[in-house]
């Protein structure tokens, strides 16, 4: 295995070669990474020289060559990243186990590469002739395409707060009032921190530190929260006309957190359809209702009472409850139900037990 300083010169110069464009002539190559629809987010047209400084019997040597045409990308490796939990790479295999690896970072402007990493197979005699050891790898390189990735480790979770204070709040237009909201909001946030290590944390948002405005439309309201400055949450509500029908149908998230590696954290789904009821009745809900936003951010609503669209003199409507608070109700209902059937039950065994016990006597 090479000194570590030798493995760092290759990695060195490798970067120099692509960045400054100082190829021995190597002719271009494209290479592309699809995501699962089959569109194309990675595209790369590019040429390079690698110099590699080996050990063999007789001494250093050094070698020079060029990345072939014939390089492919490695699919199961390459990725097109996740929003806020990974981001893109490419990965290119060429010759017998030689790797080369992109890894790239985005931010407002555009995209740019984070980190390469080459793995070179020594125990490859075309390109290393008379080398000493088999194989050597850049600091901070990835697994080569025939060892098995390892496993990335599980989110560490965060001490639970306790249950977010419930606030009231409402929007109104020039129609007058078109939303009306009694909840308690607490974020879920999967993310990586600084330290490479994954967490999932629970902020509450405090009502005392919170300012809501909104908008009425025809067709959908809006609610938008601003906390403690850094955070900035919204809520949309939908109506289905035909079925006469409200429902939350999208969820955006902005915030800071201070401690992720991209600290700006931003989510959003605009095709949800949770807190349904009739336009002109409200929804209730006593029990907690966790609403999936993203992979990596969800939002656990609390003791949520909402009404759009339809709003009667400021006053929530007819109640239809949630499926889960019915639940709720039917459970003792049914345990009630099957000790009275058990008390019935052991009634009827005693009356014919007790019948039994006089058939064999009869009256002087």
């Amino acid at each position: 295995m090479a000194a570590p300083g030798s493995a760092r010169r290759p990695l060195l110069l490798l970067l120099l070669l692509l960045l400054l464009g100082l190829v021995h002539c190597a002719s271009a190559a494209m290479f592309m990474v699809k995501n699962g629809n089959g569109t194309a987010c990675i595209m790369a047209n590019f040429s390079a020289a690698f110099s590699v400084n080996y050990d063999t019997k007789s001494g250093p040597k050094n070698m020079t060559f060029d990345l072939p045409s014939d390089a492919t990308v490695v699919l199961n490796s390459s990725s097109c990243g996740k929003e806020n939990t990974s981001n893109p790479s490419l990965v290119i295999a060429f010759g017998r186990g030689h790797t080369l690896t992109l890894n790239f970072t985005r931010n407002a402007t555009g995209y740019s590469v984070q980190l390469m990493s080459f793995v070179y197979n020594l125990s490859d005699t075309h390109l290393f002739p008379n080398a000493s050891s088999k194989e050597t790898r850049c600091e901070q390189d990835r697994p080569s395409p025939t060892t098995a990735p390892p496993v990335p480790p599980s989110p560490s979770p965060s001490p639970v707060p306790e249950s977010p204070s419930v606030d009231k709040y409402n929007v109104s237009g020039t129609n007058g009032t078109c939303l009306l909201a009694s909840m308690g909001l607490q974020l879920n946030l999967t993310y990586e921190r600084k330290d490479n290590t994954m967490v999932t944390r629970l902020l509450n948002i405090n009502p005392n530190k919170t300012s809501a405005s909104g908008s009425c439309g025809a067709h959908l309201v809006t609610l938008e929260l601003h906390s403690e400055g850094t955070t900035v949450l919204l809520f949309q509500f939908g109506m289905n006309a035909s079925s006469s029908q409200f429902f939350l149908q999208g969820i955006q998230l902005n915030t800071i957190l201070p401690d992720a590696r991209d600290p700006a954290f931003k989510a959003a789904n605009g095709s949800l359809r949770v807190l349904q009821a009739t336009v002109g009745n409200s929804y209730k809900c006593n029990a907690e209702e966790h609403v999936r936003v993203t992979k990596a951010f969800s939002v656990n609503i609390f003791k949520v009472w909402v009404q759009a669209f339809k709003v009667e003199g400021g006053q929530f409507g007819s109640v239809e409850e949630c499926v889960l608070d019915e639940n709720n109700m039917l459970i003792p209902i049914a345990v009630g139900g099957a000790l009275a059937g058990l008390v019935l039950i052991v009634l009827i065994a005693y009356l014919v037990g007790r019948k039994r016990s006089h058939a064999g006597y009869q009256t002087i």
